[in-house]
């Protein structure tokens, strides 16, 4: 069984890239591929908030903690290590990764390697792109649209997105709904993994009580969620059976 890494970042903060770790780890769960996750925000971490039992926090920048999450890649037991990367630390993270020898080992078959790319509104996320193409060579690299916040993106001049693209030719791209604000805020409140929320229960397992008309909401946008990491092949590119979808 060949593990695979999905990483989750942006160098730019306020995008939503927990969000879409959150998703992920719901989408993975429902396709019973049995994964981890690591919180690089530390100390605090927010995804652990969500998924205390999948999650550990560490710094990604610390050796030890490195070591944590690769030198263990073969006898965790889990097919997939998800990493949420830190606001700002997606150009440090790569860097480390390369460092440690990490890319050579995916180039060399011994890992799958996925990066969902959380992009911003403005050109920034653009020049982001260029920073991060040569660390993606042998990876199933993703740009993400996340409208959950009410994101709205600017239509880039083509030609500059283009010569943008151009740097990480494998590109595929992601596109993540608008969720209605109130439900958002109240699975938020909550503290539980939207899976749990549209279940009704808390994190104790007992019954919540939440909103019916609020529960729907979040149903919904989990199922276009799906259709789209579907759409991408997300379960095969982790087995390692297909190429990204660059569409």
């Amino acid at each position: 069984m060949k593990p695979a890494v999905i990483l989750v970042g942006a160098d730019k903060g306020g995008v939503g890239k927990t969000t879409v770790s959150r998703a992920l780890l719901d989408y993975l769960a429902a396709n019973n591929i049995v994964a981890r996750a690591f919180d690089t925000e530390h100390p605090r971490g927010t995804l652990k908030r969500f998924h205390p039992g999948l999650t550990e926090i560490v710094d990604i920048t610390s050796t030890p903690d490195q070591m944590r999450i690769v030198d263990t890649l073969d006898s965790a037991g889990q097919k997939v290590s998800l990493v949420d990367v830190r606001a700002g630390q997606l150009g440090t993270s790569l860097k480390a990764l390369r460092d440690i020898g990490f890319f050579d080992a995916v180039k060399a078959g011994q890992y799958n390697f996925i990066l969902f790319h959380i992009l911003g509104p403005s050109i920034a996320s653009l020049d982001e792109i260029a920073e991060t193409a040569p660390y993606v060579d042998d990876a199933h690299y993703f740009l993400v649209k996340n409208f959950v916040n009410e994101t709205t993106f600017f239509e880039w001049e083509p030609q500059t997105y283009a010569s943008y693209f151009k740097k990480a030719k494998h590109a595929g791209e992601v596109t993540i709904p608008k969720l209605n604000e109130m439900a958002y805020e109240q699975v938020e409140v909550s503290g539980v993994p939207f899976s749990t929320f549209v279940t009704d229960k808390k994190a104790n397992g007992k019954a919540a009580n939440n909103s019916f008309v609020l529960r729907g909401y979040v149903r919904t946008w989990m199922r276009a969620n799906s259709t789209e990491f579907d759409r991408i092949g997300l379960p095969s590119l982790i087995e390692g059976k297909a190429p990204a979808v660059a569409e």
